[in-house]
């Protein structure tokens, strides 16, 4: 494979974590919270769009849902591009891809609740649960780890 080739299937896999990741974890949480307080999808994604548009995103229908939607998966393409920008500096990260992607799926659950959303216009507050901790570190930190150790090994020719 040529070397654009490979660099080319590299975005490829980091890509396909974030979306892995994200699908994973809007899941996820339309499933906990309809079953934990009958809030439907829909809204769940309103409150991803709530960070940028405030409590008017619960009147914009589905337009502001599917801008949650959006806003949701480029967060965690985001994500997927940061980690193995530093996994391709710290191969360490690679060598040790699920604890490493078990605790970037954690820093990141901290970041999002305590630094993101609080600066953010949403006005919910910050808060820690169990599914949360669940959700960042399996559903979301392990696939993007996994994605960019696949796609770092992609890229130096050997056979995922």
């Amino acid at each position: 494979m040529t070397r654009a080739g490979t660099a080319s299937r590299a975005l490829l896999l980091v890509l396909a974590g974030g979306l892995v990741a994200g699908a994973l974890d809007i899941t996820d949480a339309c499933v906990y919270w309809g079953y934990k307080k009958d809030v439907p999808a829909m809204r769940v994604m309103q409150s991803v769009a709530s960070g940028v548009l405030g409590k008017e995103a619960y009147n914009g229908g589905a337009a502001t849902a599917a801008l949650g939607l959006l806003l949701h998966f480029f967060i965690s393409i985001c994500a997927s591009i940061f980690f193995y920008a530093v996994a391709r500096r710290l191969r360490a990260l690679v060598r040790h891809a699920v604890i490493s992607g078990i605790l970037y799926g954690l820093a990141f659950y901290y970041l999002m609740t305590f630094v993101v959303v609080p600066l953010s216009a949403s006005p919910g507050r910050p808060f820690l649960e169990w599914n949360g901790y669940f959700t960042h570190t399996i559903f979301f930190g392990l696939p993007i780890a996994l994605f960019s150790r696949w796609a770092i090994r992609s890229r130096q020719g050997e056979h995922i």
